[in-house]
């Protein structure tokens, strides 16, 4: 464990700051009332249920992290099926997570408040793949052998915008069967072509899973920028690439984001990898560990990070996308689990540590005293608590000429100072 580092800026760390004002970003947000009611109307469409045989083993796959009401939304699925005679079974569709271990990613799904007693539904897991084709060029194509075995298969996720690509069909459902159903073998597979690749192999693997495996629909979940359930769409396995390339565009309409131009300072409180699959979200700060093009944000000239959440268990994945960092959070780091995800990952710019202080007060004067072409008193601020919790922020008075009379801002708050304890830590 580091003690401390010698960190010297020119004139000292008491920096004449500005101050700072609470606001409130207001952002466009459907909102699901009745989840249950909405998953029992999408499966009993006439088009869906159809499909739902009586005596059919189904093998509901479900795997992604952060999704709201995850628990809910799975538990009126395999309800509905249920009633409509079929025997579902859950799937942990979720590539190389939970250490790539079956005990590991039942322990995820757990985690998820989805297991055997609160679903009522056996839950079988395991790391065990078929290969069930290959892509016109002699890609492997590789599918969870339980789910390949089964009767039927139904995979439930969110689609949203990815993290290290751009493309028509980022994260969804052909996701969810390319990746987090080809299990270790299959999400390794596919991390080793690079995200460069990914935007033309996840619909090709996907729909080619779909041709070759009894796929019948696929249980689609958007998302508004207040991370509620927006909407929940039973898709036939025919028209998933067509229907997710609408869900897709839809979902990067909720997004939230920063709603003024320009950032001098972003100072963020946590990152982890339950805010993030990147640990602060690349379409908010508009920086990713991969290089891919297409992440737009305001510009930022430098990020601070300050903290891990409690939930990411010292996975600091993402902390490469700081300037600068401090010592309690290299001190919370798990190497262990943090390099373990870069490396499946094969990007390894998220691992890598910034510049780290010895606390947050020297954190944030290096950050502002490093911004070029800006003095103290005039940098513009922003804080946030993490990329999930976007509506009230923090911003420093510079930037409150721009916000003032709009109609998607509110301010909270008269301005006050930011203000450090005796250890440096920021209030």
């Amino acid at each position: 464990m580091i003690e401390k580092v010698e960190v010297k800026i020119e004139g000292g760390f008491d920096l004449p700051l500005p101050d700072m004002v609470k606001i409130r970003q207001i952002f466009p947000a459907p909102v699901l009332e009745n989840i249950e009611s909405a998953v029992t109307s999408q499966v009993l469409q006439e088009g869906i249920r159809k499909r739902i045989k009586p005596g059919a083993r189904i093998a509901v796959a479900v795997g992604s992290r952060g999704i709201a009401n995850i628990g809910r939304i799975v538990k009126a699925l395999v309800d509905n099926l249920k009633q409509l005679g079929a025997y579902p079974i859950i799937v942990p569709a979720m590539g190389s997570h939970g250490g790539a271990t079956a005990e590991g990613q039942r322990e995820v799904l757990a985690s998820y408040n989805i297991t055997e007693e609160t679903m009522g539904v056996p839950i079988e897991s395991s790391m065990e793949v078929v290969q069930i084709a290959s892509l016109d060029d002699g890609y492997p194509v590789y599918l969870d052998k339980i789910a390949y075995n089964s009767d039927a298969i139904i995979p439930v996720n969110r689609v949203k915008p990815h993290t290290d690509f751009k493309g028509t069909h980022e994260s969804g459902l052909l996701k969810m069967l390319a990746i987090g159903l080809g299990k270790h073998k299959g999400a390794t597979k596919i991390h080793t072509q690079g995200f460069s690749q990914f935007f033309r192999l996840i619909p090709a693997i996907g729909q080619t899973i779909i041709k070759n495996s009894p796929v019948i629909f696929g249980l689609a979940i958007l998302e508004n920028a207040y991370d509620q359930t927006a909407k929940v769409v039973a898709v036939k396995a025919e028209e998933i690439y067509e229907e997710e390339l609408k869900l897709t565009a839809e979902a990067k309409s909720l997004l939230p984001k920063f709603l003024m131009s320009s950032i001098d300072v972003l100072i963020v409180n946590e990152i982890g990898k339950d805010v993030s699959g990147s640990g602060m979200d690349p379409n908010i700060i508009g920086r990713n560990v991969s290089n891919e093009p297409g992440f737009n944000a305001p510009p930022i000239k430098k990020i601070v990070v300050l903290g891990l959440t409690d939930k990411t268990h010292g996975n600091a994945t993402g902390i490469g996308l700081a300037d600068v960092t401090t010592l309690s959070v290299v001190n919370q780091i798990d190497f262990g689990s943090t390099y373990a995800n870069s490396i499946t990952s094969t990007e390894l710019t998220g691992a890598k540590i910034p510049l780290f202080t010895n606390n947050d007060k020297e954190a944030i004067a290096v950050a502002v005293n490093t911004s070029n072409r800006v003095e103290p008193p005039d940098v513009k601020i922003v804080r946030i608590n993490n990329t999930l919790e976007m509506s009230e922020i923090e911003v420093s008075t510079t930037i409150i000429p721009e916000l003032s009379g709009r109609n998607d801002i509110e301010i909270l708050s008269g301005p006050y100072p930011l203000r450090f304890d005796q250890n440096g830590r920021l209030l």
